[in-house]
């Protein structure tokens, strides 16, 4: 079969759907593959707490501050060349990230594999948005989606623990290395090229929301006049939004500004859940890197099923149960003492959470790009993860100022409610 022959057949089926969610596996593996390594990165490369914090942070904040222009770029130049390109920065951010010989280094190329990824994943999935339109099909592939996302979360917990345990903490920057090279040869072959909608970027709405984003926070986590010239940036962007003729963020997207917001909530449960879990394992149950990995699976595995599962129901009731599912799965994991164990006081927790989690977030994606014209579709995908990401980075940011994991997991449990109170009121 010819290479074009080749991907027309594919472009009719399901395997650029599978080539397009692994990059998304990489996208959030990259986040959660970290935190079992923390401990050892912060030994090797002799790290302070908030340069502990800021490995996680550099990615997360420069991928949610940059997502928005990231998805437009995919809309105005077309989306397989941005996705393609994004890819290659973060395969080579990645193998610098692995190779860091200082802190400074390390977080200077996470930052740069958050632009990466903020080239490639909301482009991804308006390429996942474009390909399957049908109501069936796309209801299946956002299932998909979402599996792969919320597994992404906990098997990089998994893999990270394995890594570092093996082969230390470089390994887990240098494993994503190979999976994001073969995502671009697969690109090249599977999916093929849109048409490009053409026009301009908004540069003056690119800097003034990406800045603005970054300076918020990085102030929440410290220095308070940052937090305040980014609230007066995001207002500066506002303003120029309604002045602009081509603007980054248009008026017809308030179709989604409702489950955007509850996506940014989620995304602050969502990150901090596998940003304290991990270290609670290690820290107060003594944990070792691999053992913590290993009691991610029943999780990761209820997070997939519960995505697939989602994506091929309609149920309104679907969200509401999800939610409350994982409300008590947080609270419960709150009241784990110093010395449980993993069969009577996380197991129990963990399944709860995994089922909640992978419901919410198939529901949320799929109502954050209901309504939106397909020429939108990379913003469309961009809002979606900027949301999550940037409610992921400024939620963290307030988590770890709580005195201990139990504490953060109730907070999480209370954020879940609002979700679903909020959720409830727009139904």
């Amino acid at each position: 079969m010819t290479r074009t022959a080749l991907r027309r057949t594919a472009t009719t089926g399901w395997l650029p759907l599978g080539v397009l969610a692994t990059a998304q596996f990489l996208v959030v593996l990259s986040t959660s593959i970290v935190n079992v390594a923390l401990p050892q990165i912060r030994a090797g490369l002799d790290l302070s707490d908030t340069g502990q914090a800021w490995t996680v942070n550099a990615y997360v904040l420069v991928f949610g501050a940059l997502l928005l222009p990231g998805g437009r770029a995919g809309d105005v130049y077309g989306l397989r060349r941005v996705f393609l390109l994004g890819t290659g920065l973060f395969a080579l951010s990645a193998l610098g990230a692995a190779l860091a010989p200082t802190a400074t280094a390390l977080i200077a190329f996470r930052a740069a594999m958050g632009t990466g990824a903020a080239l490639l994943a909301p482009t991804a999935l308006a390429l996942v948005l474009t390909l399957y339109s049908g109501r069936d099909r796309r209801g299946t592939a956002l299932g998909v989606w979402g599996a792969v996302s919320g597994a992404g979360g906990a098997a990089g917990v998994l893999l990270g623990g394995l890594l570092t345990g093996l082969y230390g903490w470089r390994a887990v920057f240098l494993v994503m290395v190979p999976l994001a090279a073969a995502v671009l040869v697969a690109t090249r072959l599977l999916v093929g090229a849109d048409r490009p909608r053409g026009g301009t970027l908004d540069v003056p709405g690119t800097v003034t929301v990406t800045a603005g984003l970054l300076a918020l926070a990085y102030g929440l986590s410290g220095p308070w006049p940052a937090a305040v010239a980014g609230a007066a940036l995001l207002g500066l962007f506002a303003v120029l939004q309604r002045r602009s003729a081509a603007p980054l963020l248009p008026a017809r997207m308030r179709v989604v500004a409702a489950p955007s917001v509850l996506m940014a909530l989620l995304g602050a449960v969502w990150l901090g859940l596998f940003y304290f879990l991990p270290l609670y394992q290690q820290r107060s149950l003594g944990y070792s890197p691999l053992e913590a990995g290993l009691t991610q699976l029943p999780l990761a595995l209820v997070i997939t099923l519960s995505s697939w599962f989602t994506g091929r129901v309609s149920s309104r009731r679907a969200l509401p149960l999800g939610l409350l599912a994982l409300a008590a799965g947080l609270a419960w994991l709150s009241r784990t003492p110093a010395d449980g164990t993993f069969l009577a006081d996380l197991l129990g927790p963990s399944l709860l959470v995994g089922a909640g989690l992978g419901t919410a977030f198939v529901r949320l994606t799929a109502a954050a790009s209901t309504g939106v014209p397909a020429a939108d579709n990379g913003l469309a995908g961009g809002l979606v993860n900027a949301t999550r990401q940037i409610g992921g980075a400024v939620g963290l940011s307030f988590l770890t100022l709580l005195p201990s994991s139990g504490a953060a997991f109730l907070a999480c449990a209370a954020l879940t409610l609002l979700i679903s109170a909020l959720s409830t009121r727009k139904a």
